[in-house]
């Protein structure tokens, strides 16, 4: 037997690993098993070269808890080690740098120090749940096997052992107050959640199998049982596979193997292959995505040779990507993801721009293939495309080809498309094109009838985002272009000609009504305005500015003006001074009879905009009911 000393000048590096890695404790078994598939992938490469004549069989990883001796056995089947290899793997290597190890990160918290995976410290992130871990390993290669003990200190025995199978058994003494890793739920929560796509079996206990029954069996028969092996992942999952080699039904079913939970299908997928100049695989799915974005995130899983990293992904995935589900693969990216490695990493920056690329082109080619099918989806799909729109501009550029807007008619359009249509209608007398929108068909449906008449066309752009949208559109249209919505003012003031329509009444008796109309209406909320309109449009109508309105919604949803988000709602009364009622209130001598057809006909323009409501709608119901006696 021998004895010695790890390879480590500084004698406390156990407590070390202990501090730094506890806030991840539970990553020792992810290390571990990922061991073990590197020692099973070799063997089938030595195989594959011919440096290994042997059959092989199938080789799996195996995890078995010893509960009453407080033990857990983590054994694969791979090359296994010899002596030497024992010295120069667990000994030397993992060791290698230990001092600059003890001196960036003595003095750090343990949040900050994303330890596994430096100076090859994974293997012995067993000893943040373990008091003693030994290791007995046989090579393929025709030499004794070897048997490996260490107790949490710099001293470890290494002795020759009688372990007849290729292949390597570590062997964990679990510390008393780590004792939740000998429950099997627990241990099957960490598979599940760090190895579900192993690419090598793992067994983890048995379960009992349905044998089919015989075709001679009785109708009432109850069919045989076997116990096998409990293999807890999929070795080989979906997005392994070229897409030539998977129909939609694979795609559906692996989605389903994702989000067991989610009842709902995909939309669509998109499937990532690429391995210049870096290594990306994976299948992101479009869902329905639902008016509240926050909780649409944290989907997507990051995998590093199908073992689990993290379901956060912000700073690989596009941020307006992270809506979507599905998984991404790359060896590229370490076990550790720290948001200062993911800020500076080149290929991390490659990888994200290289996604956008491929979102945008697969959506492109739904569109131009089938236009009636990318239509149906929009509504499900808009945020996304909006949301990437406003944050990435090499997205928003080829967004172009697809994006859409709706209109309340139910056609949809390019931009393009739009402006050939509206154009000549819609430019106004200094020659910019002003594009009419609508948020709501049902409460804004005066205002959309409105500009219908007049010919012009009225989108519905209602996401939750559209006033950032509107406003980024109208910068890269070097604002040649404006978005107004309908109730932003009365019709014949959406698009300015340079037409003046002549007032009914002087402007001493405009004056006078204004005066008389702002007695009644509360001030403070509506600034009253006199307009000589058509004698068919509405007496009295309510009006938001677009600019104050805007600014309030986008600081609502995040940005804008954030001063604007604190203003008090405030309104345009506008008056009609050629509509046939408020001449007769012009002319009604009665001051009653004045203020009473003033509020009845301000109560109706508040109607139409959803603004009356409590107490003010119970007086106009009553009022409108005297007044039909």
């Amino acid at each position: 037997m021998a004895t010695g000393s790890i390879n480590v000048s500084a004698d406390n590096i156990f407590p070390l690993i202990k501090k730094f890695l506890y806030s991840d404790h539970e990553v020792f078994l992810r290390e571990l098993i990922s061991n073990a598939t590197d020692a099973t992938l070799k063997l089938h490469h030595l195989v594959r070269i011919g440096e290994i004549k042997t059959d092989i069989g199938e080789p799996k990883i195996e995890v078995k808890i010893d509960k009453e001796n407080k033990k857990i056995h983590v054994i694969d089947q791979g090359v296994g080690m010899t002596q030497e290899e024992v010295k120069k793997y667990i000994n030397e290597v993992a060791f290698s740098g230990a001092e600059e190890f003890l001196e960036k990160y003595k003095d750090k918290d343990a949040k900050d120090a994303g330890i596994i995976g430096h100076f090859g410290l994974g293997f012995y992130s067993a000893f943040m749940v373990a008091h003693k871990v030994e290791i007995f390993t046989k090579s393929w290669k025709d030499e004794p096997a070897a048997h490996w003990t260490c107790e949490g200190t710099t001293e470890f025995t290494l002795e020759e052992a009688d372990k007849q199978d290729r292949g390597t058994e570590i062997v964990l003494h679990i510390n008393d107050d780590d004792k939740e890793f000998l429950e099997d739920n627990r241990i099957s929560e960490l598979l599940t959640k760090y190895n579900k796509f192993m690419p090598v079996p793992i067994k983890f206990g048995t379960k009992e199998k349905e044998l089919p029954k015989a075709d001679d069996a009785k109708e009432d028969e109850q069919p045989k049982k076997v116990e096998v092996d409990n293999i807890i992942n999929n070795p080989d999952p979906a997005w392994t596979k070229q897409p030539s080699d998977l129909e939609d039904k694979d795609y559906k079913d692996f989605y389903r193997e994702l989000y067991p939970m989610q009842f709902e299908e995909p939309l669509f997928h998109i499937h990532l292959n690429v391995d210049y100049p870096f290594n990306l695989t994976g299948i992101l799915y479009f869902p329905k995505i639902t008016q509240d974005m926050s909780i649409q995130k944290d989907k997507i899983q990051l995998y590093q040779n199908q073992v689990f990293v993290t379901d956060n992904v912000e700073g690989i995935v596009p941020e307006f990507l992270t809506m979507l589900r599905g998984v991404i693969d790359s060896p590229d990216i370490p076990l550790n993801v720290s948001r200062s490695y993911l800020q500076a990493d080149s290929a991390v920056k490659k990888i994200s721009n290289y996604i956008t690329k491929k979102v945008a082109d697969k959506l492109n080619s739904l569109f131009k293939n089938n236009r009636e099918d990318f239509q149906k989806k929009w509504d499900d799909i808009k945020v996304v495309i909006e949301y990437g729109m406003l944050t990435d501009d090499k997205f928003f550029e080829k967004a172009q080809k697809f994006n859409l807007f709706p209109t309340t008619d139910g056609e949809y359009l390019t931009y393009d498309e739009l402006e050939a249509k509206v154009k000549d209608v819609q430019t106004d007398k200094d020659d910019k094109l002003i594009i009419l929108y609508a948020s709501n068909k049902e409460a804004q449906h005066p205002y959309i009838k409105a500009a219908k008449d007049k010919g012009y066309e009225v989108l519905l752009l209602d996401s939750p985002i559209v006033s950032h949208l509107i406003q980024k559109l109208e910068t890269e249209k070097e604002n040649k272009v404006s978005f107004v919505r309908v109730d932003g003012d009365h019709v014949d003031n959406l698009i300015k000609k340079g037409e003046d329509i002549e007032s009914a009444l002087s402007d001493e008796d405009k004056d006078k009504l204004k005066e008389n109309v702002e007695n009644v209406v509360p001030t403070e909320t509506y600034t009253v305005q006199m307009e000589a309109m058509s004698s068919d449009a509405a007496p009295m109508m309510i009006t938001q500015p677009e600019f104050m309105r805007r600014m309030k919604e986008m600081q609502q949803t995040g940005g804008g003006m954030g001063m604007m988000g604190n203003m008090p709602e405030n309104y345009n009364l506008v008056v009609n001074t050629n509509h046939p009622l408020i001449n007769e209130i012009a002319n009604t001598k009665t001051q009653k009879k004045r203020e009473r057809l003033i509020k009845q006909s301000m109560d109706l323009a508040r109607l139409s905009q959803g603004l009356l409501k409590g107490e003010d709608l119970t007086n106009f119901v009553n009022r409108s009911f005297d007044m039909i006696k």
